[in-house]
């Protein structure tokens, strides 16, 4: 039985911890923005080391005190476009002086308006919920399997990424399988890691010389980009961003829940939403790309079996260790990108099979498919839509097509708020329920 309390021991939890952390992919969102804002390597480098500081600190104080679920915290794809569109025009410190005020009004939204919960018990019912845990998955896999074609040998990244697969599903079924092999299970993406990273170097792939350049240990500077500035039109910018982020958390919310059980009441969800604006607090201060609940772990935690906070927790001061010692950092980012992308391909799986758990027992009549249809196929036409296009959309538009998730958790609200419903469907059970017990209906 999956425990989000279980008592397991510190290696058992650094061991698991450190599972979550490769698997996250931190480094990929501040270097794509660090390309896109055409930063210096310095600056580079601090915009990655902070990004690890954040999460870390959101992931502690997140699963620890506020959330109180295992949920990593972690850079999201949603916002690269504002914050490339704003730090090109108005630069970095227009940016996180943004996040202040945006973090004020998530943070009153949780605790102490509790508005939060209100607003998904009614835009989120089981429909929507399980419909965007379906397009978390679905939509991260070709950016998983862009990383494996992309690169100048894309031959031997296939081979690398297919060792990564066929290693991670091998220990999970060896560990469902056997019980005394039930330790593969809880190594499965550890172990695959050090096997596909095996296999890149056999190609020649691998490359850890920056490791030896790096320094041991470099303390975070607060504002390292400079004054804050508090500009009305970045503001607005990075708070719509942020409401279609809090959907797509949500959903990240709601995938950890059925994975484990546990329900989302309102006392949770307004004290996650309050975690999320600490998340911004610390990424307006220290610099690092803004984080949010990462949706991979959700996946982690279905094919280890372990869901126990203290893993998550011993992953958030990793994350801050790693921030704090470039050098770790420098390991992590060293590992071949077809590894973490074949890897993350089971992943997306398994999330997208945990959306379908949750909407199992909805009655998919017409109106219900397009519901929960719909939204796949939009959040694929976002994924697949060619970059060229992307660029001549009005801007807005454009943050929002730059990720799949958002056009898809949108449409799920939208839709099943504008669609009638003529004949009532029976109550379901779902990952998100009230402080009493009461079922919600499936088309609330």
């Amino acid at each position: 039985m999956i425990n989000i309390d279980e008592k397991i021991s510190l290696p058992r939890s650094l061991s698991l911890g450190a599972q979550h952390v490769l698997a996250m992919d931190l480094y990929i969102v501040p270097i794509i923005l660090a390309g896109l804002l055409s930063l210096t390597v310095a600056d580079t480098s601090a915009l990655i080391q902070m990004t690890f500081v954040v999460a870390g600190l959101a992931t502690i104080i997140q699963s620890r005190c506020l959330l109180k679920l295992p949920v990593m915290q972690g850079p999201s794809y949603i916002p690269i476009g504002a914050i490339a569109a704003i730090g090109q025009t108005m630069g970095m410190g227009a940016v996180y002086g943004a996040l202040i005020p945006v973090a004020l009004l998530v943070a009153l939204l949780g605790k102490p308006l509790n508005l939060f919960s209100k607003a998904v018990r009614k835009l989120v019912p089981p429909i929507v919920g399980g419909t965007v845990i379906i397009v978390v998955g679905i939509s991260l896999l070709p950016i998983a399997f862009n990383g494996i074609y992309s690169g100048e040998r894309p031959t031997e990244n296939i081979v690398i990424a297919l060792v990564s697969m066929v290693s991670l599903s091998s220990f999970i079924l060896l560990g469902c399988l056997f019980k005394l092999l039930h330790w593969l299970r809880l190594t499965s993406v550890l172990s695959a890691i050090v096997l596909g990273t095996l296999t890149a170097s056999f190609y020649g792939m691998t490359d850890f010389s920056s490791v030896t350049t790096a320094a041991w240990f470099e303390l975070p500077t607060l504002l390292p980009f400079g004054a804050l500035t508090f500009d009305p039109i970045a503001i607005l910018t990075m708070l719509f961003i942020s409401m279609i982020v809090l959907v797509e958390t949500t959903g990240t919310w709601c995938a950890v829940s059925a994975v484990t059980g546990v329900e989302l009441k309102d006392e949770r969800l307004n004290r996650g939403a309050t975690g999320e604006a600490v998340g911004h607090f610390f990424c307006a201060a220290l610099g690092g790309s803004p984080v949010t609940g990462y949706s991979t772990n959700a996946g982690i935690i279905a094919v280890t079996g372990v869901a126990s906070r203290r893993a998550i927790i011993a992953g958030g001061f990793i994350l801050l260790l790693l921030g704090l010692m470039p050098k770790l950092t420098s390991i992590i980012a060293s590992i071949p990108h077809a590894v973490i992308s074949g890897i993350f391909t089971v992943i997306c799986v398994v999330i997208a099979m945990n959306g379908f758990r949750v909407i199992q027992h909805i009655n998919l009549n017409e109106r219900n498919m397009l519901v929960v249809g719909l939204p796949i196929m939009l959040s694929l036409g976002a994924v697949l839509m060619p970059r060229e296009l992307v660029y001549a959309l009005p801007e807005l538009i454009g943050y929002l097509v730059n990720s799949g998730i958002a056009i898809g958790a949108l449409a799920a609200v939208i839709l099943n708020f504008i669609l009638p419903n003529e004949q009532q469907q029976p109550a379901a059970e779902t990952v998100i329920q009230t402080d009493t017990p009461t079922h919600i209906e499936n088309n609330a």
